[in-house]
């Protein structure tokens, strides 16, 4: 399974929170100002590069690479590949980061979209990485191992999520969206458009599971 940095490829089977329900944050970042020989520090907002950076040192004192890291968002990537802070904010503030501790080992993965800023949940993750760091310290390096793996095997199903497989992006989608979103990959896959089979199908699926989940 390949992992996309954007637009946002959320982890199956984990659930989502409903936009009416995500809150503010309380994340900030302190700076040090210096003025005629003084200094003072300050509180200030906190940057998606600000969340990016805590996610990768938090992953790098857990040995993780950051050439095995992907973080996906609904932001648009710079030439690196990661988030362009400074952009217009998503209707979709979700973050998801994906890691592997080695060439063969199994992709793992945490994903946050509780608070309205994707800069905040970039910084929730970074947070509970290292509040599962803790736990490893204190003895429960087993437990930590156990977690983990608990993620790599909801991350790493092979059935796509119907949000996935028709592009949704929006946090709380009609059946209209999703039919436009079908029809417009249709045109593209259909066999009669000399599209593969197998991918027709597939939008299929997940336009008939959007619209009964959207319906509940």
């Amino acid at each position: 399974m390949s992992y996309q940095a954007y637009p946002l490829q959320w982890p199956q089977g984990w659930n989502r929170t409903p936009g009416s329900a995500r809150k503010n944050a309380q994340f900030s970042r302190r700076e040090t100002n210096y003025r005629d020989g003084r200094s003072w520090t300050s509180k200030k907002w906190l940057t998606v590069n600000d969340g990016l950076q805590r996610i990768f040192e938090s992953l790098e004192r857990m040995g993780i690479s950051r050439d095995d890291v992907v973080i996906s968002t609904n932001i648009p990537t710079r030439l690196d590949g990661m988030p362009r802070s400074g952009a217009k904010e998503p209707d979709d503030p979700g973050a998801a980061v994906y890691w592997r501790s080695g060439y063969k080992a199994p992709m793992r993965c945490m994903a946050i979209d509780r608070y309205t800023a994707t800069a905040d949940n970039l910084a929730a993750i970074a947070a509970t990485l290292e509040a599962m760091r803790a736990i490893e310290r204190h003895g429960g390096a087993e437990i930590l191992d156990r977690t983990f793996t608990g993620f790599a095997a909801l991350s790493d199903g092979s059935k796509r999520s119907w949000r996935e497989v028709l592009c949704i992006t929006a946090p709380n989608p009609v059946v209209l969206d999703i039919e436009e979103a079908f029809k417009k990959l249709a045109r593209i896959h259909h066999p009669d458009a000399g599209g593969d089979a197998a991918r027709f199908q597939e939008l299929v699926a997940a336009r008939d599971e959007a619209k009964k989940e959207i319906s509940l």
